[in-house]
């Protein structure tokens, strides 16, 4: 599927947390939501996005913007990642369905052929979306560089 478009209506979603409570995108109306999509819990630069999240949240929180992340890794995954790093925020799972492709991935237009060393395969691309309080995709970042993203959400968040 393709990557969801500026401008367009968020697609809907119920995924569940690391304490296996669900989380519908709905429930945020009349918030910003930073959702952004990492490929696994506990790797280098998902850690360290992850972190940068972290350590700015007070600052998105001021802006009334709730931060999201989302990846295939289970509940279980989530909350020991979660607890390693004092995360500060909801990590939902995106479980992989019968085909191995996790469903709101695929919607979003994240879950994506890959390569590495040669070999290709079906991953996540780190991608973040800025979702306005009404529920339209305002702004979306592709294949995230992890350094300075976390400023460069928040002066969009401040442009909207």
């Amino acid at each position: 599927m393709p990557l969801v478009e500026i401008g367009k209506t968020a697609p809907a979603f119920t995924l569940r947390d690391a304490d296996g409570e669900k989380h519908a995108l709905k429930d945020y109306r009349g918030h910003h939501v930073v959702l952004y999509f990492y490929p696994k819990d506990d790797t280098s630069g998902c850690t360290k996005e992850a972190c940068q999240f972290r350590d700015a949240q007070s600052d998105f929180g001021r802006h009334g913007a709730v931060i999201l992340g989302v990846s295939p890794d289970d509940e279980k995954s989530h909350r020991k990642f979660s607890d390693k790093h004092d995360l500060n925020f909801t990590l939902l799972a995106d479980p992989k369905d019968s085909e191995g492709t996790p469903a709101i991935c695929a919607k979003y237009g994240v879950w994506q052929e890959k390569s590495m060393y040669g070999r290709k395969y079906m991953g996540v691309v780190r991608t973040t979306y800025l979702i306005d309080p009404k529920g339209k995709v305002v702004h979306r970042w592709d294949k995230v560089k992890v350094p300075e993203h976390d400023t460069d959400i928040l002066a969009t968040i401040e442009e909207h």
